[in-house]
């Protein structure tokens, strides 16, 4: 008789365009591949990533209209199904713990840290995330494991919380696979990117504070002043009209677009003479191993946290202060000058996906 197999589930809020719910579709596809069985459980089911859930992979939606509301759904679902293991993420992070008490079920709870925790809740413009800290340091003694996604956001994690730092263990994001490398030879229909074109600069990721496209805005003015270039950054969020009023006042419209969430966006980094992340922090900002992974030459800010991590100190690509308009356009100038090479396989073979899919597996089945 054959036993059956293994059931881990994954709690994720909803699969909005984010890099985080990105990776958990291919984390998910990755596990259902070794052959267990995988429940991608969600506060809603909506967002643009719902088409990246593989096949093999049971999509459960909870149909709550948030994450808190979702609560006693999820309660249900651990009772009914009695998954081997729950890896959760993002805000869903303390949900899911109360969930498992809840439900009185052995189901041990992995919760995954995924963002700079300090930096977070100081930006955070509502309630829930500054106060975020004050749960974590409540809450998370509670779980089986504690993943960060990065040295820094564990060192963080552990300074914001008291949590012993031997409890937080590193796993990167999973996020270099077959496919990406395949999507990034995907034809590219942009005038921008037509032959003898000016350089084009592409940078992705949300439009909010935390990405900073305002720097990276003022530094490109600064580098068009002395050189023919194009700006794109792909992504939405609510600071578009900040964003789009300051590409305005700096006459930049014929030079900087804002397209909007792009479902494939490794194409345009491919195709890049340049990828720039001007964020003011992270955890582990996949876009930038993703732009490493499509032999893109790359600039990024010394943001906590992932950043040097990944870049090792330099060695793959050139590393700016913060918030630093003038360091960044500099930098962004050396590399279409050509001085920075392309980088090689081994700065993104630690976060291939089968690296990240075996570190699961084994917390996972452990806890």
């Amino acid at each position: 008789m054959v036993d059956p197999p293994t059931r881990l589930a994954i709690f994720v809020p909803t699969l909005s365009g984010g890099g985080a719910e990105r990776v958990m579709c291919k984390l998910a596809g990755g596990i259902a591949a070794r052959g267990h069985a995988v429940d991608l459980v969600l506060a809603r089911a909506e967002g643009p990533y719902l088409a990246e859930v593989p096949e093999s992979v049971r999509l459960v939606d909870l149909e709550a209209s948030r994450v808190l509301a979702s609560l006693p759904a999820l309660v249900r679902y651990l009772r009914r199904e009695r998954p081997e293991a729950l890896l959760s993420v993002l805000h869903a992070n303390i949900v899911a713990l109360w969930a498992r008490r809840l439900a009185g079920v052995p189901t041990p709870v992995v919760v995954s840290e995924r963002n700079t925790l300090s930096y977070e809740s100081q930006y955070a413009s509502d309630l829930r995330m500054q106060l975020m800290p004050r749960l974590t340091r409540r809450f998370y003694p509670w779980a089986d494991g504690i993943v960060a996604v990065s040295q820094g956001v564990a060192d963080d994690l552990a300074r914001v919380t008291g949590l012993p730092r031997e409890r937080i263990q590193v796993i990167y994001n999973p996020i270099v696979t077959p496919e990406l490398r395949a999507k990034a030879q995907a034809p590219l229909e942009h005038p921008w990117f037509a032959p003898d074109e000016r350089p084009v600069i592409v940078a992705a990721g949300r439009l909010t504070a935390q990405k900073d496209f305002s720097t990276l805005i003022q530094a490109f003015a600064r580098v068009r002043q002395t050189r023919p270039a194009r700006l794109l950054i792909l992504g939405e969020g609510q600071e578009r009209p900040t964003l789009e009023s300051l590409v305005r006042q700096l006459g930049l419209e014929q030079d900087v677009s804002l397209p909007g969430f792009v479902t494939n966006p490794y194409p345009y980094m491919a195709q890049a003479s340049l990828f720039v992340l001007s964020s003011r922090w992270e955890g582990l900002p996949g876009v930038l191993i993703e732009a490493l992974c499509c032999g893109t030459p790359v600039i990024s800010t010394d943001c906590p946290s992932g950043p040097r991590e990944i870049l090792a100190d330099g060695r793959y690509g050139q590393v700016v202060p913060v918030e630093d308009a003038a360091a960044l356009a500099r930098a962004i100038e050396t590399s279409l000058e050509g001085e920075m090479p392309r980088p090689p396989r081994e700065s993104w073979h630690p976060v291939e996906i089968e690296t990240g899919v075996n570190q699961y597996i084994s917390i996972l089945c452990k806890s």
